[in-house]
């Protein structure tokens, strides 16, 4: 994860934040990342040209949105459309912890602008941990892809909420578009591929992408290309080849990277792995 920024995207006027993070990661529709704990502040009123994904870790905000106040206690997902004013301050002493993304139209379009000030605040605990996941594969270098494919089905269950749909799982069985990706998946194990890219080339939205695939596969597409790669890694770990060298050769960001998913498929560092090859032969 790139090094705090020092100027965050949202201006207190008074106390100085305790930490601050910004970053803009290779996540195709995600404008910017922030993660702040603040203390004293307040936010005057200001407006994001981007949709404001917001969960609160730990304390609470208070807020005004067109005229009416809201708060988001941690269970809540708040989602603040682009271009309405809003203001914000702490709702407690302790101040609050939390973790923003801002989304570009192609996440979000503008026709939710209306339903997202009529409903800023949303009490639903899987998107809560949804939320929270695409946040835990932001802040690992590699991980873009799981990101990306946890994002998608962030959007699409905040479209459903707006549209007052019913928030349920609808999962439709696409045995022949899951192959297809799964071959693409295959062809570009190395090098890799955004649910963007493999969207265009297979003609189908990235969210049907991802729930086609997981229910052919039961798995989502970044942990199946993971562990192909895990997989690709092993073979070159038992030729001798230093992990350095092997996470570059099958497409992790760096070795700590690859050691981070070769412990978790395979049980073991890819240094033991390779040595007991080693002692074996």
């Amino acid at each position: 994860m790139p090094s705090p920024a020092s100027v965050s995207p949202e201006s207190p006027v008074s106390g100085p934040p305790a930490t601050v993070s910004a970053w803009r990661p290779s996540v195709p529709g995600v404008v910017e990342v922030f993660h702040a704990r603040f203390t004293e502040y307040a936010y005057p009123m200001h407006v994001h040209d981007a949709w404001t994904l917001l969960i609160v870790d730990s304390g609470a905000v208070r807020y005004d949105l067109d005229r009416h106040e809201h708060g988001t206690p941690d269970d809540t997902v708040t989602l603040l459309p682009p271009h309405v004013p809003h203001n914000g301050e702490p709702a407690t002493a302790e101040g609050f912890r939390k973790r923003v993304l801002y989304l570009d139209s192609s996440r979000l379009g503008d026709d939710l602008i209306g339903a997202a000030v009529d409903r800023p605040d949303l009490r639903d605990p899987l998107l809560r941990r949804r939320v929270g996941q695409v946040h835990a594969a932001l802040v690992r270098p590699g991980d873009e892809l799981e990101a990306e494919s946890r994002l998608t089905l962030v959007g699409q269950r905040l479209r459903e909420h707006l549209r007052s749909l019913e928030p349920a799982e609808h999962r439709r069985s696409d045995p022949v578009l899951a192959r297809r990706l799964r071959e693409l998946l295959d062809e570009r194990v190395a090098d890799g591929v955004t649910l963007a890219e493999a969207g265009a080339e297979l003609s189908a939205h990235p969210a049907h992408l991802v729930r086609a695939f997981s229910t052919a596969y039961g798995i989502p597409p970044h942990q199946y290309l993971m562990s192909r790669r895990v997989g690709r890694a092993r073979g070159l770990l038992l030729q001798g080849w230093p992990p350095s060298a092997v996470a570059a050769a099958v497409g992790f960001y760096d070795q700590a990277h690859l050691t981070r998913h070769f412990r978790r498929l395979v049980g073991v560092t890819p240094g033991r792995y390779r040595a007991t090859g080693a002692a074996g032969g």
